[in-house]
């Protein structure tokens, strides 16, 4: 009969997932694993496979959390061009103190990533590539609604809607005035008003 593991493996992961968003890949030690999961390398070896694996493993986690609750809000908005903007300003409004960084943990991976790190930053593309189809299908549902109108180049609105929330995560991470960082998402959010077609 096998044995089951010592170890709870979805809270190893979000430990790992707090910790290398916090430091990054690379400055995330063996030892900080070590001690921060309370295993020992061998058992983190034997759950995990490699570094590289958890590190995978938890930026999986990351986005597959965040997929899914930016689903869930724009799926159900009434009006998505207002969800969208709305969701610009609670990003500035909410720093988030608990949080391990301000930033995006895909977009860590991807700036922090070294030539022999391809395997890090293909996933992490790749998730960004599948979190502009959330943004997408939010801007999809406007146009269907008749906020946009029919011509409307909605994956060009959600690139330009991602750079926006990667600009403002990246703010907030470099310590930008709560208030400067308010009124940029709010100039943001207008933008994304804007848009919308007269009733």
């Amino acid at each position: 009969m096998a044995r089951s593991p010592s170890y709870n493996r979805d809270a190893a992961l979000d430990t790992a997932l707090d910790l290398f968003w916090k430091k990054g890949y690379h400055a995330t030690s063996l030892k900080d694993l070590e001690a921060a999961l309370a295993m020992k390398p061998g058992s983190i070896y034997a759950a995990f496979t490699s570094k590289e694996a958890l590190y995978l493993a938890a930026l999986e986690r990351y986005f597959t959390r965040n997929r899914a609750a930016l689903q869930t809000l724009f799926s159900q908005a009434d009006a998505p061009l207002k969800a969208l903007a709305d969701h610009l300003r609670a990003t500035a409004q909410s720093r988030r103190p608990t949080a391990p960084s301000q930033a995006c943990m895909l977009v860590k991976t991807i700036l922090s990533a070294t030539a022999d790190d391809s395997a890090l930053a293909q996933a992490a593309q790749g998730y960004m590539t599948e979190m502009s189809g959330v943004f997408a299908a939010a801007f999809d549902r406007a146009r269907d609604l008749g906020a946009l109108p029919r011509e409307a180049d909605t994956a060009r609105l959600a690139r330009r809607y991602q750079a926006n929330l990667t600009a403002l995560r990246i703010e907030a991470e470099s310590g930008t005035d709560p208030q400067a960082l308010a009124d940029l998402a709010e100039d943001m959010a207008r933008d994304i008003e804007a848009l919308a077609q007269p009733a």
